[in-house]
């Protein structure tokens, strides 16, 4: 067979543990569903792994159920794919017209908002940010105080990356409106709490940057992203820590998909904390070789290396003897 079969970015890894755990357990079902999983970054989709298999839902699941029993999957990775979406329609062009009478009607929170935006992003709007906001406010129906903790967290991020005084364009904030809306967040409770929430992962993420040796800078979002899967897993530091110091003896610096198999390795098996970590490291190494392996030879006890080499000798002398003897007679 030729390299070329071997296409680039194609090539799964397995590690040596799960292939005794696979072996031992002599089933070729959960064999062909882990090499599944393999494929799936370990993500198990009932409907959609018994379609590639070619399986009954009720086969899928009991090869599901015996990889769980080896410790090779974990049922919180399970997921059905939720349907997609359909996409929001366009907003309306609004007119000048429209943003008038909006302004004009003194029972609309509307101007209040516009001069409450204004204040915190220190700019009077133009008419192009006045569309974008009342986007906002009429096509996605954002409540008014939505609004403004949409805006103040938008100037918050901005100043975290940039400095003091960096404000956010109306097309940037309202961009995130249109993922808050995405998200289900139009409600104040609901954005109070997504806000809280990023406040948790922000505090922790800024924990997290020493051990990985980043100094003096954030992260950048795809860096944050991992951040936020580890977190969301469960590890603690020195969990994180641990997998940063293989990742580096490992590559030589910092790699993050790398770092990223070895939590999410963990995380399938069940292992979260270090102590855990370090027993199944322990019950790896007293295993002992793998079958077929030849053991190295018992090490000699003590002064039976130089017994031997005076033995040889006093051979190598009486050869020579025997020699002399011959060739004298």
């Amino acid at each position: 067979m030729t390299g070329t079969l071997l296409y680039p970015g194609t090539i799964l890894s397995l590690s040596a543990d799960a292939a005794d755990r696979l072996l031992a357990a002599s089933n070729g079902d959960c064999a062909l569903l882990y090499l599944h999983l393999l494929r799936q970054g370990g993500r198990f989709v009932p409907s959609h792994a018994a379609k590639v298999l070619q399986w009954s839902p009720e086969r899928t699941q009991a090869a599901f159920d015996a990889l769980v029993k080896l410790g090779l999957a974990d049922r919180r990775e399970t997921a059905e794919p939720t349907p997609p979406e359909p996409p929001m329609p366009e907003p309306p062009a609004y007119t000048a017209a429209d943003l008038a009478q909006e302004l004009e009607d003194k029972d609309s929170p509307f101007p209040a908002l516009v001069s409450e935006v204004q204040r915190r992003l220190g700019k009077l709007l133009s008419a192009a940010d006045l569309k974008q906001l009342y986007t906002l406010y009429d096509f996605l129906s954002l409540p008014a105080e939505v609004i403004l903790l949409l805006v103040n967290w938008c100037v918050e991020e901005m100043e975290r990356k940039y400095g003091p005084g960096r404000k956010p364009r109306l097309s940037q904030i309202s961009k995130e409106g249109f993922a808050w809306r995405r998200k289900g967040i139009d409600t104040a409770e609901e954005a109070e709490r997504y806000l809280r929430r990023q406040d948790q992962l922000r505090q922790r993420t800024s924990r997290l940057l020493p051990l990985l040796d980043i100094q003096g800078r954030q992260p950048v979002d795809a860096e944050r992203r991992y951040l936020n899967a580890w977190i969301d897993m469960g590890f603690p530091d020195q969990v994180i820590r641990l997998a940063y110091e293989r990742t580096v003896l490992k590559k030589q610096s910092m790699n993050w998909p790398y770092m990223n198999s070895i939590l999410k390795s963990w995380h399938q098996k069940g292992l979260h904390t270090l102590e855990a970590i370090q027993a199944g490291d322990t019950s790896r190494r007293s295993a002992g070789p793998a079958a077929g392996t030849v053991n190295p030879p018992a090490p000699a006890a003590p002064g039976e290396t130089e017994r031997r080499v005076r033995e040889d000798l006093e051979r190598m002398r009486a050869y020579l003897r025997a020699q002399n003897e011959q060739e004298g007679g």
